[in-house]
């Protein structure tokens, strides 16, 4: 995690909610993780399944997260999308929902080395997209 000057935010709480890998919610989809020292974070999980937005219609699989840190007055809310459903995130309507096409890329991960890597940029040219609560 990174401020707009490239600088490691070293004392950020991510929280994160996501569905299980058949689309379901339970208990056990709810993690909180630290940035360390360089403003890292490491995150676990299982690949969440699709689950139906307010309206019905499928949203990606996604995991919703907030950040928490000394300074910001409430958390932020931010998604991490999926590389690999191109498909799915194309008809995500709240990934779709947003019309500046670098905003909406901010929010899939890259594939890197079999991981993903999804970095969080509290403000600058590669800001993070933030959703209003």
């Amino acid at each position: 995690m990174s401020d707009g000057d490239r600088r490691p935010v070293t004392d950020a709480m991510l929280e994160t909610w996501q569905a299980d890998g058949e689309g379901r919610f339970g208990e056990w989809g709810f993690a909180r993780c630290l940035t360390d020292a360089d403003g890292r974070y490491r995150l676990s999980t299982v690949k969440p399944g699709s689950v139906p937005a307010a309206d019905g219609t499928p949203q990606a699989p996604h995991i919703d997260v907030s950040v928490f840190a000394r300074g910001l007055l409430q958390r932020l809310v931010t998604r991490i999308y999926f590389p690999d459903e191109a498909e799915a995130n194309d008809a995500d309507p709240v990934l779709s929902s947003i019309a500046d096409p670098v905003a909406r890329a901010s929010l899939v991960a890259a594939a890197v080395d079999g991981d993903l890597r999804f970095d969080v940029r509290l403000q600058g040219d590669e800001e993070t997209a933030f959703f209003a609560f």
